[in-house]
């Protein structure tokens, strides 16, 4: 038995250094971590199970003479902050951690365990895409977890975490999973190099560019959240599981919070601007509104115009979206609305209450949003609204116009309690544009139409410009002074808590996408 185990402690040493010396120091001469390391570093100490450590590929014909334990990916369990989750992370130091038939059934193992006991995935990628030498199986073994990715979405979180090259095909893995990590300067994600783009567009694009973590984080809406090293990324990923819960059937974790509940908001009295027309910064209202002002923001580098993140109220995690009047006045767009409905979709399969902060002009205008499409994704975003059964709680702070007050989750589209500020305005367009339209003839016909156009758009301000009409027709559950904010919204979602409600049974429904 002596000898039997000191050929197994052989074996797991050779799996624990499984790159050789010159790869690993490689590795870390770009300031990068080993795949254990990153393991060791995102888990509480001491509590990863490891499995597969011994698993070699089976491809001796395919001309790979060499077969390390773990097959360059290491997979299992543990915990962070006490909490289950299930794990990969690929080993750029063996084969460039690109993708065989042992690898990823590795993989598929650890994603059917995670989807079987209900809890979160995280998927640390660091490898050169499919291995060439194994063919066709490598490329059927990344469909098998495609499948897996697909099977698992809104059954539990599913997290990607790019810390190397994420090329061609393994991009789509990430890409359905529910929240994307990058590091600057070190991540890329692509389908295909700068060489291909160069020989069949002619164009001339660095590494970084095409696809670096802010080229993904600011125009192309892949990355969720970029980070400037790989400890503060791995670091952002436990700061984002504690907001989560371990899957579709439990609440999200609760936190004993030191915030008032009845804490009054007096800031909030005087942060609109005297002019409907100047902006102010809905972040501040919303950090003012959540406990401690933390708020972890979605996608704060795309789509600007449109906030989103999770933050907690009365310590309980909720989901928050709202227009940012910073940034071309709040309007909904192209990509605000996508970015906007991923969220509330996701807010929804995992049982988190959203609360959304409403100042919105409309929709862009332009022909190119239109030819783009401004119709088809905006109603996505009207989609998740009406689709969603978690509570749902609105505050209308100024602007609520046109069919973008009916998208940003209005009373018709099932939210739950609506409140306006009383510098709220509730109008199918503003004053300025409706005037025009219903008194166009007059203003022609008027001797002085500059000063009559004024007293139009007074009366008009007057008259609908406010929340009272909606609240009379119970489209606005209760107008309420700014301050008050905090304190009506705790107790909303304090009589949501126990809100249930089901959904007609089918296969599913047909977003527009």
């Amino acid at each position: 038995m002596s000898e039997r185990l000191d050929d197994l402690h052989a074996r797991r040493e050779q799996a624990l250094h499984a790159g050789s010396e010159r790869a690993v120091e490689r590795q870390h001469s770009k300031g990068k971590m080993l795949a254990r390391e990153r393991i060791d570093y995102l888990l509480d100490e001491g509590s990863f199970h490891e499995l597969d450590m011994l698993a070699r590929h089976r491809a001796h014909a395919a001309g790979l003479e060499d077969h390390p334990y773990t097959d360059g990916v290491v997979t299992g369990w543990g915990t962070v902050d006490g909490r289950k989750v299930f794990v990969f992370s690929q080993d750029f130091t063996v084969f460039g951690g690109a993708l065989g038939e042992v690898f990823a059934e590795k993989i598929h193992k650890v994603m059917d365990l995670a989807a079987s006991t209900g809890a979160p995935l995280i998927g640390l990628n660091d490898g050169a895409g499919a291995r060439i030498q194994e063919g066709v199986v490598s490329l059927a073994s990344y469909g098998g977890i495609f499948r897996r990715n697909v099977q698992s979405s809104g059954i539990i979180p599913q997290i990607s975490v790019i810390l190397g090259p994420c090329a061609g095909g393994a991009v789509y893995s990430p890409a359905m999973t529910d929240f994307i990590f990058m590091v600057r300067e070190s991540s890329h994600m692509f389908i295909t190099g700068p060489d291909v783009v160069k020989t069949v567009t002619g164009e001339d694009v660095t590494l970084e560019e095409l696809g670096g973590a802010m080229s993904h984080a600011s125009k192309s809406g892949v990355a969720t959240f970029v980070a400037s090293d790989e400890q503060a990324c791995l670091d952002e990923v436990k700061y984002l599981l504690s907001f989560l819960p371990q899957n579709n059937l439990e609440s999200p974790p609760s936190v004993d919070c030191d915030d008032d509940p009845e804490r009054l908001c007096p800031e909030l009295d005087e942060i609109l601007p005297d002019s409907a027309n100047l902006p102010y910064d809905m972040r501040k209202v919303i950090e003012s509104v959540v406990d401690d002002g933390e708020f972890m923001e979605y996608f704060p580098h795309w789509a600007m115009s449109m906030l989103c993140g999770f933050s907690r109220i009365d310590g309980r995690t909720v989901g928050i979206v709202g227009n940012q009047p910073m940034v071309l006045a709040g309007v909904l767009d192209i990509e605000s609305s996508e970015k906007a409905a991923r969220f509330v979709r996701t807010c929804d399969a995992f049982n988190i209450p959203l609360v959304t902060f409403v100042d919105v002009p409309g929709f862009l205008p332009g022909v190119n949003q239109e030819h783009e499409g401004i119709i088809r994704h905006g109603a996505k975003l009207l989609y998740a609204f009406c689709e969603a059964t978690v509570p749902r709680v609105q505050i209308i702070t100024r602007k609520a116009y046109g069919g973008a007050y009916v998208v940003m989750n209005s009373k018709s589209v099932g939210a739950d309690v609506a409140f306006a500020w009383p510098s709220a305005e509730l109008a199918v367009m503003g004053p300025q544009g409706a005037v025009e339209i219903i008194y166009r003839r007059e203003l022609q016909q008027a001797a002085d139409p500059v000063a009559r156009r004024a007293e139009l758009v007074a009366d008009y301000t007057e008259r609908y410009a406010n929340p009272y009409a909606a609240a009379e027709r119970g489209f606005i559950d209760d107008v309420i002074a700014p301050s008050e904010t905090r304190r009506k919204v705790v107790a909303a979602l304090r009589v949501l808590e126990t809100k249930r409600e089901e959904l007609p049974q089918r296969k599913h429904g047909n977003v527009p996408l």
